[in-house]
């Protein structure tokens, strides 16, 4: 086991780290923009040929707007902090899906998607925004490509454990606790930080596109009263439980407010 443990710390020391802009913290990032962004542009082209696209209506418009304006507040906040040409990769694109599942979702590389079964918890164009903000974030933050990386990581922690491991009912013991152990002590936190982040830096780019972030928390009221407040322990889950993220949201927003302020807006829609 101390060799699986030496193998992954040797790797994890050697392997390729970016900045997340927005937290200042390194990442584990092994998968380059040039290496990622056109398999994800390649895979969300053909999802729309194989879905139901809403081309055209007031609705389909919405969420071509609000993406709009999201991903320019996200590049003036990127300017104005020294990382002028971080977005110089990104082909921004904002599709509205006939689908009722509730549920957005975001591609590295900019491509989104809203099903139609979201916007009755949305309602309005700054509920929209609020998504928005968060699956935008996903995409400035390189959460895709991380999740990649940490999968990667797993996946040689297994191969390096049956390497070393010589005795076969040892080595059936490990396969089963490493498992579930990576999935529950690193794979599922490891997610639940990226929609905290997520959350936190959509919160601040929707306050900077002039969307009053108070708005987040009550949206996340709304999804919690939609899921019949049924989900699983949040330790066995990828995201937050609602109530975690309706607190951070509050507790966030008047943070966004100020950061709003810095470029000039203090009305909100």
């Amino acid at each position: 086991m101390r060799k699986v443990v030496l193998i992954l710390a040797i790797f994890i020391s050697t392997a390729a780290c970016k900045t997340n802009p927005f937290t200042g913290k390194k990442v584990l990032n092994f998968y380059p923009n040039s290496q990622i962004f056109p398999m994800a542009f390649a895979q969300y082209d053909q999802f729309l040929t194989e879905n139901k696209v809403v081309e055209t209506g007031a609705e389909a418009q919405m969420i071509t707007k609000v993406g709009q304006r999201i991903s320019a507040a996200a590049e003036r906040w990127l300017n104005a902090n020294g990382y002028a040409g971080y977005l110089k990769d990104y082909k921004w694109e904002y599709n509205l899906v006939r689908d009722e599942t509730v549920n957005a979702w975001c591609m590295p590389g900019g491509k989104i998607v809203f099903y139609t079964g979201i916007l009755p918890i949305t309602q309005t164009e700054t509920g929209v925004a609020v998504v928005m903000g968060h699956e935008v974030a996903h995409a400035l933050a390189d959460h895709g490509a991380q999740r990649m990386s940490a999968g990667t990581v797993q996946q040689i922690g297994a191969v390096a454990g049956n390497i070393a491991i010589q005795d076969e009912r040892t080595r059936n013991t490990f396969n089963q606790a490493y498992g579930l152990g990576s999935t529950v002590g690193l794979m599922l936190p490891f997610s639940r930080s990226h929609e905290t982040e997520a959350d936190r830096i959509g919160l601040q780019i929707m306050a900077i596109a002039g969307y009053n972030p108070n708005e987040a928390s009550e949206l996340w009221k709304r999804m919690k009263a939609k899921s019949g407040g049924q989900a699983p322990p949040e330790f066995l889950s990828t995201h937050p439980s609602n109530d975690t993220r309706i607190a951070n949201l509050a507790a966030w927003a008047p943070a966004a407010r100020q950061e709003a302020a810095k470029f000039g807006v203090t009305k909100f829609d």
